[in-house]
């Protein structure tokens, strides 16, 4: 059983920032991914970027170079920072964790961003 804290998130114009953090909570072993994705009305929730607890990264092509993934494994933490943000990043932001400890995927409770022209 794992819990996610997430925090941030908010209204900003174009090519603003902001930064996302995310706290997993509970029995963290295995090797396991931490990481963002986002979802807007009508459309599946897509991958942002992910670090595993080795530290390799995947992100979207449309956010490379613009969002930087990291983690701090001894607080079980992960943190998206989004720097020049476009209006088609509007969207909500959901933190997941997985690992192939017990291969369940866990979502935290989702937290909105939006940008304007």
């Amino acid at each position: 059983q794992v819990q996610l804290v997430e925090s941030g998130g908010g209204l900003v114009q174009a090519g603003g920032s902001l930064r996302l953090s995310c706290a997993a909570s509970g029995k963290i072993f295995g090797i396991n991914a931490m990481g963002w994705y986002r979802q807007t009305p009508g459309k599946q929730r897509e991958l942002v970027a992910t670090i595993t607890s080795g530290g390799r990264t995947k992100y979207a092509e449309s956010v490379k170079g613009r969002f930087t993934v990291s983690r701090d494994n001894a607080k079980n933490t992960v943190t998206l920072q989004m720097n020049g943000l476009k209006p088609e990043d509007t969207a909500v932001y959901y933190c997941n964790y997985y690992s192939t400890d017990d291969y369940v995927f866990y979502w935290g409770q989702g937290t909105q961003v939006t940008v304007s022209s």
